[in-house]
């Protein structure tokens, strides 16, 4: 059986980001969360491109679950939620080709939540490329694909909405990894700008990731 995943956008006041990402990581809301049939996936700060008191955070729900957004509401968003959360957004979203199972990222780095709205007559070529290119991708820059996941509902009528979330060592290699250096680098960097060229949208912002088990990232990003 398959996984569901909620991603949230959380706004909180004015300098609180801190105090409500340790309490969304604290055990007792981690238990709270577990009791409603959900894991937490991560927690990640803003680092460029995004307000500094913004967090991203992800939760992990069983496939068949009815109602995961009411259930995810009880963690943060709605009923239960966090002091000094101004703003919570969620949808939910869908694995295609990664993650292949529910194992939460735990390692540092700079992780780039970028989304994509892709024509719907266009998604079978853009998950190809996607295919081709990650393995040569990963081997070039030491750099990881966490996931790509389709939101389950439209933002823009007859495209599919998603999100691919990597992660670099650094932010030296996320600008590095744009900058082809040789011509196996280049046929990767091909692969990836045609996906470009298929969507109908796509930005990016780049974070670090608050649940991480080998370092802190204490830096002051914005």
């Amino acid at each position: 059986m398959g996984e569901i995943y909620v991603h949230h956008r959380l706004l909180a006041a004015p300098r609180r980001w801190a105090a409500v990402a340790d309490e969304l990581n604290s055990e007792p809301r981690r238990q709270r969360l577990s009791q409603a049939g959900g894991a937490l996936y991560g927690i990640w700060r803003s680092q460029i491109g995004r307000p500094r008191d913004e967090l991203n955070a992800i939760t992990v729900w069983p496939e068949g679950m009815g109602a995961p957004l009411e259930a995810a509401g009880g963690w943060c968003g709605g009923q239960g939620c966090v002091d000094g959360v101004v703003e919570a957004a969620q949808r939910v979203m869908r694995p295609t080709l990664r993650p292949l199972d529910a194992t939460p990222p735990i390692r540092q780095g700079n992780y780039a939540f970028r989304y994509f709205e892709t024509p719907s007559d266009h998604w079978g070529e853009f998950l190809k490329l996607c295919a081709d290119a990650w393995p040569g991708f990963e081997n070039a820059y030491d750099s990881q694909v966490i996931g790509l996941w389709a939101y389950e509902t439209e933002t823009r009528p007859g495209c599919r909405a998603s999100l691919l979330l990597t992660r670099r060592p650094n932010l030296a290699m996320w600008e590095r990894s744009k900058l082809p250096e040789n011509e196996r680098e280049a046929a990767v960097r091909a692969k990836l700008s045609r996906r470009y060229d298929l969507c109908d949208e796509t930005h990016v912002h780049t974070t670090t990731l608050i649940t991480a088990a080998d370092e802190r990232d204490g830096a002051r990003w914005a």
